[in-house]
């Protein structure tokens, strides 16, 4: 994720995202995370925003998800898309780490499908570790990985340790 993949690359993504979502809807991933109306998210390498957009859906009336991806089209194409299904708490972050958050204003974090793709993962792990609420979740799925892979990768540089195990995610919070 060092570097923004090409518009080609990104579409390809987003059809077979989309294919994907339709055989295996994502509700069930982000039950296991908490979310609540009110809740504040971040959707660290939001993609096409498939979990983005689910979750805006999900807390439409009090609760704000902020999408962040290094890739401009993704930033684009979520906005539009937020915006085509009328989704007003959506708010788009272009970055490859940085999100300018205040600290300690985010319940849950996504890290879906992405970490594999992190080469600075440390440095990244202490910006979410930042932005975290004392007790909010960073919430991680990715199937490149194996098990014991993310559970070194997300605790080796003591920002986070797991909470628990769900069927689809592993759970961490501040360590």
């Amino acid at each position: 994720m060092d570097q923004p993949m090409s518009d080609l690359h990104f579409w390809g993504m987003t059809l077979i995202f989309k294919l994907r979502d339709w055989w295996r809807p994502r509700d069930p991933i982000l039950r296991e995370t908490g979310i609540r109306p009110d809740s504040m998210v971040l959707d660290f390498g939001c993609g096409p925003g498939s979990y983005t957009l689910l979750a805006a859906r999900e807390m439409v009336t009090e609760g704000r998800v902020y999408a962040l991806d290094i890739q401009p089209m993704a930033v684009r194409h979520v906005q539009a898309e937020a915006a085509r299904q009328g989704l007003s708490n959506v708010e788009m972050i272009q970055s490859d780490c940085a999100t300018g958050l205040p600290d300690a204003s985010i319940d849950v974090i996504l890290l879906y499908d992405i970490f594999h793709m992190l080469s600075f993962s440390n440095k990244i792990l202490t910006e979410l570790k930042r932005v975290l609420k004392p007790d909010g979740v960073l919430s991680v799925n990715d199937h490149h990985m194996r098990e014991d892979d993310i559970l070194a990768g997300l605790t080796r540089n003591g920002c986070f340790k797991l909470l628990r195990k769900g069927t689809n995610t592993y759970s961490f919070v501040k360590q």
